[in-house]
């Protein structure tokens, strides 16, 4: 990879994880003049970069970053994975603690300390970083929330149902 650029996208207000939509926009154009720009969708904050060659490669550079490119397919490839698969628990972690503090009068305390202990897991399983154990404990920990809130559900309306 030979970084080309850079910018950072400035003012954008402090809000909880995935709630700021950003578009991205890359435009190459016919000359190789490539155009990236950033937009924060709630407050229209642009942020743009141009970037013009500045002079090409040389040929054994080409080969050589082909050469790497093709030798560190695999692990770039696991490491995307790794990449996704904590960002996938990161958020399924959020979103159960949310909801625990959200169903915290509909959920028993051993439904609350069931998942909290899976969410210690799977924070543990990130920290060891091992893809598979991730995979799994996201997966139990997807499953038992699944089912915890699916109790208080059916609760609150068999408690609306008899009110």
């Amino acid at each position: 990879n030979k970084l080309l650029g850079q910018f950072d996208l400035v003012g954008i207000p402090p809000a909880p994880r995935g709630v700021p939509q950003i578009e991205v926009t890359f435009d190459v154009d016919a000359n190789g003049i490539m155009n990236i720009s950033a937009v924060d969708k709630s407050t229209g904050k642009r942020q743009q970069i141009t970037i013009q060659s500045s002079g090409g490669l040389s040929e054994a550079q080409i080969k050589q970053m082909v050469e790497d490119a093709e030798r560190f397919k695999d692990e770039d490839q696991r490491q995307k994975d790794l990449v996704a698969a904590k960002n996938e628990a990161e958020t399924l972690v959020y979103s159960v603690e949310k909801q625990i503090s959200d169903l915290k009068d509909k959920i028993s305390a051993e439904d609350k300390t069931d998942l909290e202990s899976r969410i210690q897991e799977l924070r543990s399983a990130l920290v060891e970083g091992e893809l598979e154990t991730i995979r799994s404990r996201v997966k139990a920990l997807q499953e038992l929330s699944w089912k915890v809130s699916q109790q208080a559900y059916s609760q609150s309306n068999n408690t609306s149902a008899d009110g």
